[in-house]
């Protein structure tokens, strides 16, 4: 395999994402998107990505990754991921400060430095914001059964394990409010109107919108 640009690993990585979020083949809007660019770039990127075997494309369907493109995106999260779990770990860096520093480090291609990095850090499982971290082999740790704050049961303790939104808005929305992973929660309440939670931290009673509520993941403590 040639040498990637950054931009080409940054494109296998989000059609990575799309193909988990929407089942299928991942269309050129959708991907223009997610890139936050124009569908004429990514008909250009899709073109040499397919070139290089990365994706496979058909039109009016979308692309999709191939092994190779895969294994590509695994290994640019498995560094990124990596990357986070150092700067929080070793450095101090705050969850809400290390998504975009992780997006630079992603692209060092050393191999050796990846599993250096990975033994220095114990081999861990799951990065700061309780995303798993796949192995040099592309698997993941598999959790127990897990769910949405929004969704779980009442008057039940639980351990918040994971986030599904990694922006400094929300963590610094979270940090405010004490709420990390490993902290205790248990949920009060949930009110019809809003579909908001109610719940218990730390001996206090704490009100979290639904759209908090429904990105923060927990299990049965």
């Amino acid at each position: 395999m040639d040498h990637l640009t950054q931009s080409e690993e940054n494109y296998i990585k989000a059609i990575y994402y799309l193909q988990k979020v929407l089942k299928k083949s991942v269309g050129t809007n959708s991907l223009a998107e997610k890139m936050d660019t124009k569908a004429s770039s990514v008909t250009d990127m899709v073109r040499r990505l397919s070139e290089k075997s990365l994706i496979v494309y058909e039109k009016y369907k979308g692309c999709k990754l191939t092994n190779t493109g895969e294994s590509v995106a695994l290994k640019t999260i498995r560094k990124h991921r990596l990357w986070e779990t150092f700067l929080v770990e070793k450095l101090n860096f705050g969850w809400e400060e290390v998504h975009e520093i992780a997006e630079q480090l992603e692209h060092i291609q050393s191999i050796k430095l990846t599993d250096k990095l990975d033994a220095f850090l114990d081999f861990p499982k799951f990065d700061p914001h309780g995303d798993p971290i796949p192995d040099k082999d592309g698997q993941f740790s598999q959790r127990e059964e897990t769910y949405k704050l929004i969704d779980f049961k009442l008057n039940t303790p639980s351990i918040v394990i994971g986030v599904d939104d990694n922006s400094a808005s929300f963590l610094k929305y979270l940090d405010k409010h004490g709420i990390k992973l490993g902290v205790s929660l248990t949920v009060l309440d949930r009110f019809e109107f809003d579909n908001s939670t109610e719940v218990l931290l730390n001996g206090e009673k704490l009100n979290l919108s639904a759209a908090a509520s429904s990105k923060i993941t927990v299990q049965v403590k």
